[in-house]
């Protein structure tokens, strides 16, 4: 094909070249014709004249003495020139002295050259006698015939026209190959090492200079080409790393560089296929940090990054048991542990990467502690696809950290019952505010020493449209999830503080209520400058108000907390630990905290007749109290056992159903005015 095309090229140019060659020999060939016309003219003329010239003298002396035989004579030696057809010598009007013609020449061009130079010319001279007279005597006339001079013309032009073409077919020739050497013949040779170069590795075969080119345009050609090349295979291979990053980019996370939930899908899809020709089993766990948006807010998203990292790289160490590991997004991570024998296995990866979360990572110079729920879903008890299965290990995920964090929980059939009516819920929650769906309700605080009730924890309750109370265990977590925690919190701080303001106006100025701060609520920057405002709005002292806030939140982060309850403590707020003994918290760290009050958990207080345990653990806070300086309260007191024994080891407090379950303020009114004397709800006094 190529060699085709070469030959298709070179005919061509063949072609070209002799055909301009010989039209531009027939041009000037027909310009040299022309010009020896115009020759043939001037010559027939000049021939003329010479012989006017020379029988010019006879002619005079002959008519002057007419002598008709030397006339006679004259015309003779005319007429030996070929081309005179007719001659005369006489004076005008006159007969002529002498004369003579014959018929024109019978040539068989004639026709043409009579259209040239015309068939005949006639030329004349006068016949003037010596000076001093130079008498006129009369004249010489001549006819020539053209026909011999145009058949030299003739003969002439064919020559020109045969060395004209003949001349430009060789000039054509001549530069014919004089192209082909120099340009066609190199042309080729590049033509075949363009065969040599690999579409897809178009710059790693270069073009030669060839020899005798080196400098000249095709030498440049060369080089321009194979720096083209290489700029071409450059491009492609920067498009192929382009066309790669974006396939990564579409299917991995570009911050931890694990497979995003596309890939998760085709992978995951894979190891179903397998471990349905084994006949194995295959589980999901979905992994999702707890309170990570607290964190992205207390260091900043920069930090929370660099968590994410961390956490993909401690569970990347996990990849030699796990079938896959991928980032759906946000603070969710996805093992899948393939070639299942048992769901205790499940498990027990679980918590092994629960317990893998309990080491600190170092963040900004502080040592942050991760905590996380993962939900787990089992193939093919589950689902049989991969969608059904993250579907489901999502939804046990969010489900279980409704509940309670930092644990596992495997899939229950009754799940997306459950699902459907957290989100019906999760809707409410955002307008129950608003609507003044909430309410609270106070329980009393019994002082052991005075026999009386000193103070009232404000605890909140949501009824819905429908009636239905909703309890805070279900309500408060998901407040905390979707971030009403703080417009609820602050609702419930400022009721406090409404109705605190109304008993005292009531003259019940001895009385303190104690209101519980959510997490959030303690790390978040404005609450001092809040608690004081509202202080100062419902002119309250500070000691009557009591925030209380759980040992869990407080060692979420130790160093915040504890700027910030150092910061409330200068509002003169009472500051109280809640839930005491469930979190692990050091004497260490309660020495540093500004804290006014211990408040033992009601787990233990419950279990102070069932076991030495809950007793002793009882014990041990009263006496760290103590030690401590602060005030010991326990919550869930329900019996006279509970009591007694509480009162006889020195706890300071009590609060629970024994003395009054939490009523609306209408309700526990009566009972604050009666009299500081402590009545129980059904009318029995406390001795």
């Amino acid at each position: 094909m190529k060699l085709e095309l070469r030959n298709s090229l070179s005919r061509k140019l063949l072609r070209v070249v002799l055909l301009s060659a010989l039209a531009v020999g027939l041009v000037l060939s027909c310009a040299q014709i022309i010009v020896g016309a115009y020759k043939v003219r001037h010559l027939i003329a000049d021939d003329a004249q010479r012989i006017l010239r020379m029988t010019r003298d006879p002619s005079t002396q002959a008519i002057y003495s007419l002598d008709r035989e030397m006339g006679q004579q004259v015309m003779e030696g005319l007429f030996q020139h070929e081309s005179i057809r007719l001659a005369m010598i006489g004076a005008p009007g006159d007969e002529p002295l002498a004369s003579k013609s014959r018929p024109p020449l019978e040539l068989p061009l004639r026709r043409f050259t009579d259209a040239i130079f015309g068939a005949e010319q006639q030329y004349s001279v006068a016949l003037i006698g010596q000076p001093p007279y130079n008498e006129h005597y009369g004249e010489l006339r001549i006819t020539l015939d053209t026909a011999r001079y145009g058949e030299e013309f003739l003969d002439d032009s064919v020559v020109i026209i045969i060395v004209g073409i003949l001349r430009a077919l060789t000039l054509g020739l001549i530069l014919y190959l004089i192209y082909q050497w120099l340009l066609t013949r190199p042309l080729t040779k590049l033509i075949e090492h363009l065969a040599h170069i690999n579409p897809d590795r178009p710059g790693e075969y270069k073009l030669p200079l060839l020899k005798g080119h080196e400098r000249n345009e095709l030498g440049l050609w060369v080089e321009t080409a194979n720096g083209l090349l290489s700029s071409i295979e450059h491009n492609m291979r920067l498009r192929q790393q382009a066309e790669s990053s974006l396939q990564r980019l579409s299917l991995y996370d570009p911050l931890t560089g694990l497979p995003n939930r596309q890939q998760l899908q085709r992978q995951l899809e894979h190891i179903l296929d397998e471990a349905r020709r084994q006949q194995g089993k295959v589980a999901v766990l979905c992994l999702g940090l707890d309170d990570f948006k607290d964190v992205n807010e207390r260091y900043s998203y920069q930090a929370g990054d660099r968590l994410l990292v961390a956490l993909a790289e401690r569970l990347g160490e996990l990849s030699g048991h796990l079938g896959t590991l991928a980032r759906l997004g946000g603070d969710q991570f996805v093992l899948v542990l393939s070639s299942l024998e048992q769901p205790y296995e499940a498990a027990e990866l679980a918590q092994k990467v629960l317990d893998e979360l309990e080491n600190p990572v170092p963040i900004d110079d502080q040592q942050v502690r991760l905590r996380a729920t993962i939900g787990v879903t089992l193939y093919p008890e589950d689902g049989d696809s991969p969608e059904k299965l993250l579907q489901k290990a999502e939804q046990t995920m969010t489900l279980a950290k409704s509940r309670a964090r930092n644990r596992y929980q495997f899939y229950v059939a009754s799940i997306d019952q459950q699902m459907r009516q957290r989100r019906e819920l999760e809707t409410e929650l955002g307008e129950a505010l608003k609507r003044g769906e909430f309410y609270l309700v106070y329980q009393p605080q019994v002082d052991y020493r005075l026999h009386c009730i000193t103070g009232v924890e404000a605890l909140i309750r949501w009824k819905r449209p429908d009636g239905k109370l909703v309890p805070p265990d279900v309500f408060i977590p998901l407040a905390e999830q979707n971030g009403s925690i703080l417009a609820i919190g602050e609702w419930v701080l400022e009721e406090a503080c409404r109705q605190l303001h109304e008993w005292r106006s009531q003259g019940l100025t001895w009385l303190r209520v104690a209101v519980n701060l959510s997490s959030a609520q303690l790390h978040h920057r404005d609450l001092p400058a809040r608690v004081e405002q509202l202080l100062q709005r419902y002119q309250l002292p500070a000691e009557t108000l009591e925030l209380e806030v759980t040992e869990t939140g407080l060692m979420e982060d130790i160093q915040a907390a504890a700027e910030n309850l150092h910061n409330l403590r200068r509002s003169g707020a009472l500051i109280a630990i809640d839930d005491f003994g469930t979190g692990y918290s050091s004497l260490s760290y309660l020495k540093s905290l500004p804290l006014d009050k211990i408040k033992i958990d009601k787990s233990f207080v419950q279990d102070i007749q069932r076991d030495g345990g809950g007793a002793t653990i009882v014990r041990a806070v009263i006496q760290l109290g103590k030690s401590l300086g602060m005030t010991v309260i326990a919550e869930g007191v329900e019996t006279d056992d509970q009591e007694r024994y509480l009162i006889a080891e020195g706890c300071n407090e009590g609060q629970g159903y024994h003395y009054s379950r939490p009523v609306t303020a209408d309700e526990l009114t009566p009972l604050l005015q009666h009299s500081r004397q402590l009545e129980r709800l059904d009318g029995s006094t406390i001795p």
